[in-house]
Formats: structure tokens, C-alpha cells, sequence
């Protein structure tokens, strides 16, 4: 039962992608990204990021906001390690991160409590720009093979029986089966 639930969120809308011309490698880069901007620890703003990378390198929408959205409760449980990863980059004191003592900052010193967390949520950036780019690069190396055997497993049969591969080809928009 999970394999089919797995493949019918996860692997079929990915293989109706690649049917629609896309290239394994264009995927790849929307799905690595969607994972890496969808941890970005700053809480409402990787559908914008998402998107914003998507339309900048011409990505697949769909696919990069796809794993954002998948990507959320990973946002939350990397959220406090990329504070304290920030607080140790700029060897800052750990905020007090536990509910009674953040309503306590607030209830004693309003804008410092602001401050404090403001500084806390940069420095988490700073420690996920550390991480986010060895991290999208290695995941782009995993997912590439990975989208190209399932483009070849899913996709390319339909193509050679439809007879609409050869026309892709030679339009560039997938790859050719002799060259991978």
C-alpha cells in the first residue's frame, strides 16, 4: 500500500512531467532546488523562492513547488538546527528558544525579544547558505541518473511506440537513448 501511495504522489506526476518533454536533467535541478529552497529557514518564504528560481532558470512550476510543499515539515525540524549552526558561525550566546521563555523576552523588552530573533533567523540564513550549495549540487548528481533511468524505464517506451520520441529528440527536448 505505501509503494503505491508513493508512486501515485510522488512518481507519476514526475513521469507525467517527463512526458511532457521535459528533460531528466531540467527535473533533476527543479527537484534538487525544490529541496534546498524548501528548507530555507525562514517560515513563509520558499513558495517565492521556489517560484522565483523556477521562472529566473526556466524550471518545471510545478515540479520545484511540488517538493517545496513536501519539503515543509523538513523546514520545521531543520529550523532550530540552522539557528544554533548560525549562533556557532558567529559565535553568539543560543537564544532561548523554548515558548515560556520567548513569550518571556517579549513580555520584558518587546523590541529586544524582535532583535533577538531577527538576529537569530539571519544568522540561521547565513548557516543554510553554507549548506545549500554543496547540498543542491550533490543532490543534482544523485537525481539526475535517477530521473534518467526512470525516463527510460516510464517515458521513452511510450515515446518509441507512439513514435513521437525521434521528434523530441531532434527538437533537443530529451535526451538521445544512444548518448546515455
Amino acid at each position: 500500500m505505501e509503494n503505491s501511495f508513493i508512486r501515485r504522489r510522488a512518481i507519476d506526476p514526475l513521469v507525467a512531467i517527463l512526458k511532457f518533454g521535459v528533460t531528466p536533467e531540467k527535473i533533476a535541478i527543479s527537484l534538487a532546488l525544490g529541496i534546498v529552497l524548501g528548507v530555507f529557514p525562514v517560515l513563509g518564504s520558499t513558495t517565492i523562492l521556489c517560484a522565483g528560481a523556477a521562472v529566473a532558470l526556466g524550471l518545471n512550476l510545478p515540479a520545484i513547488q511540488l517538493i517545496n510543499y513536501v519539503m515543509y515539515p523538513v523546514q520545521l525540524m531543520l529550523l532550530i538546527p540552522f539557528m544554533r549552526l548560525g549562533e556557532k558561525l558567529f559565535r553568539m550566546a543560543p537564544l532561548p528558544l523554548s515558548l515560556v521563555e520567548i513569550t518571556a523576552m517579549i513580555h520584558a523588552d518587546r523590541w529586544q525579544a524582535l532583535r533577538a530573533l531577527w538576529t537569530t533567523t539571519v544568522h540561521a540564513m547565513a548557516a543554510w547558505l553554507l549548506v545549500s550549495a554543496p547540498a543542491a549540487a550533490l543532490l543534482y548528481a544523485i537525481l539526475v541518473p535517477v530521473m534518467r533511468t526512470v525516463w527510460r524505464a516510464e517515458v521513452a517506451p511510450a515515446f518509441d511506440r507512439d513514435g513521437a520520441a525521434a521528434g523530441l529528440q531532434a527538437a533537443g527536448a530529451v535526451e538521445n537513448k544512444s548518448s546515455g
